[in-house]
């Protein structure tokens, strides 16, 4: 074999060994090794692992060990009070850290609810030491109109019965008790969210960073839930100050807190990303756009700036 060759050979199999790697398939690379853990926390009617129903997380975050982070996805009761599901969630990480004898920080990416529980735990709990990065994910920060809406249809005499039926089914739903839904429906109310953001400052010395996303097109093919609830949202937002634009449930105005690093990447042919869609949760996103790359995101974002 003339040297001409050999070098030929040799360059064309760099070649085709850094395309490999640079597509992200099969990488030796391990972006997020280095980074301190991640913690997942979910949001309402959410669960973790430990529940055994399908993946809430829709394998992002066995998708974000694999690059090389460790990866905690506690369960909190699925309706509550973030104040009530802070202590829960604390607890779980505390367990978690504990069972791995790792005393040092780590970063939380929280969705939806699970943004307020983790910003009521670094502000109100005694556990900013411990967080470096929070990072909110399609987080109602300042309300909902849907919810206003929903309380405002429920008389009040009726609240309390509704509260107890719907805390009874998603008990048993989730095999869980203390269930509040009543609760958790107030604090995604605008006024709810107004009292929440004068109560839990955010904390010092913990990096606060915010994504969200919307739906441009509300079609009931990609988003058959969300596509329904979007009008709702979109016609009450403005009576309370907010962005028409929303995701379903939470107008773009509403989703940002701390540094606002915006959405994720998709291709023409998506109609947006919605509310259920962000999280990949039922595996209800990957069909229309890269949801590992934007978990991936998220993370690398945290790991810069632990």
């Amino acid at each position: 074999m003339s040297r001409v060759l050999r070098i030929w050979i040799i360059g064309l199999t760099l070649l085709i060994s850094g395309a490999v790697q640079a597509s992200g398939g099969g990488s030796s690379s391990k972006p997020l090794a280095g980074s301190y853990p991640i913690v997942l926390a979910h949001g309402l009617f959410g669960w973790g692992k430990a529940t055994g129903i399908v993946d809430y997380w829709g394998g992002n975050a066995a998708y974000l060990q694999s690059q090389g982070a460790t990866v905690i996805t506690p369960s909190v009761t699925a309706t509550g009070s973030s104040s009530q599901r802070a202590v829960q969630l604390k607890t779980a990480i505390q367990t978690a850290m504990a069972a791995s004898n790792y005393t040092g920080k780590v970063h939380i990416i929280g969705h939806s609810q699970g943004g307020m529980d983790a910003r009521y735990l670094v502000s109100n709990l005694g556990f900013s030491g411990n967080v470096a990065t929070l990072t909110t994910l399609n987080t109602p920060h300042y309300g909902s109109p849907v919810a206003n809406v929903v309380l405002a249809v429920i008389p009040s005499w009726a609240l309390p019965y509704v509260g107890t039926v719907l805390n009874a089914v998603v008990g048993f739903v989730y095999g869980q008790s203390n269930e509040n839904a009543v609760a958790a429906l107030k604090l995604l109310t605008t006024d709810g969210a107004t009292a929440f953001n004068n109560s839990t400052p955010n904390a010092a010395g913990v990096k606060y960073y915010s994504f969200g996303s919307t739906i441009t097109i509300p079609d009931l093919i990609q988003h058959p839930a969300m596509g329904l609830i979007y009008p709702i949202c979109a016609i009450g937002a403005p009576f309370y100050g907010q962005s028409v634009s929303n995701d379903g449930v939470v107008p773009s105005s509403s989703q940002q807190w701390g540094s606002w690093k915006g959405g994720p990447s998709y291709p023409i042919t998506t109609t947006g990303i919605d509310h259920l869609e962000a999280t990949n949760a039922l595996y209800l996103g990957q069909a229309w756009y890269d949801t590992n790359g934007y978990f991936l995101k998220m993370a690398s974002n945290a790991k810069s700036n632990q």
